[in-house]
């Protein structure tokens, strides 16, 4: 079992937010400020980047996560920039729908490369330095699409359904740490190019106008989100399910992951 933890204090870290120019990313790092953080944010797009760190008195670091020259290093010159890192929320991705066969070799590579490879290399950049400090938040952002199968989101859903299952694992690697990670599911958000790019699917948007009829899956916004999000790193929770009802789907994901836990129980 991990030891507990008080909760971390969002005031005064200093937390970086990829994925920061649009939707969840720049709702989260506004949310973070608000909370007196010192905000790092990551993105390939510059302008709203730029515009966005200017607003909320934090950094703006340009790169683009599929690109392994702008990977490479990058937690040493954030740092460089705004000092040692205490939150780091994966937030960045990309999603391609449209069915396999439809989708380009460029297409299947840039989404793990952003969904998947970033993540983990991140991860590995800053963990070292948690360690050393004694704290600090990993905060991996995923998707339903990544615990039950649709069509047209292959790919999209194989990355999310990949960046879970390293988020489960890095949990137990963690536990006798003072670094904790967080894996947060949601369903749709409204207002994001993610979600406006998934509705142009027809399948997709067939489910989603089916599930909205009979108010399974409700739809929240990206400021209800980076709420609930920034609550959830705060106090190192294990996972963040959005809406809460689909919560049983998440743990019947992670079952065979509790059942092994006991088979690895008083081993390092």
């Amino acid at each position: 079992m991990s030891p507990p933890l008080a909760p971390l204090a969002l005031s005064g870290a200093h937390v970086v937010v990829t994925g920061a120019s649009r939707g969840i990313g720049a709702a989260l790092a506004r949310e973070l400020a608000t909370r007196g953080a010192t905000v790092t944010v990551v993105a390939r797009s510059e302008v709203p980047l730029k515009a966005l760190a200017a607003d909320i008195g934090g950094q703006a670091v340009q790169a683009d996560l599929a690109e392994a020259a702008d990977l490479d290093g990058l937690v040493a010159r954030i740092e460089a920039g705004a000092g040692p890192v205490d939150v780091l929320f994966n937030n960045a991705a990309v999603a391609v729908v449209n069915r396999l066969v439809d989708q380009s070799a460029d297409d299947i590579r840039q989404s793990f490369a952003v969904n998947c490879v970033a993540p983990a290399e991140l991860c590995r950049q800053v963990l070292p330095g948690m360690f050393a400090r004694g704290r600090g938040r990993i905060v991996c952002i995923s998707s339903l699409s990544g615990l039950t199968a649709f069509p047209t989101l292959t790919t999209y859903g194989a990355t999310k359904a990949g960046l879970t299952h390293f988020t489960a694992a890095l949990q137990r690697e963690l536990r006798r740490t003072p670094v904790r990670a967080t894996i947060v599911q949601l369903g749709e958000v409204a207002g994001t190019e993610l979600m406006e790019q998934a509705r142009r699917s027809p399948t997709i948007a067939a489910v989603s106008a089916r599930l909205n009829r009979v108010r399974a899956l409700p739809t929240l916004t990206p400021d209800q989100v980076a709420a609930q999000i920034a609550d959830a790193a705060a106090a190192g929770a294990r996972h963040l399910v959005t809406p809460k009802r689909v919560t049983p789907v998440h743990l019947i994901r992670e079952l065979p992951s509790r059942l092994n836990d006991g088979l690895l129980a008083g081993l390092d």
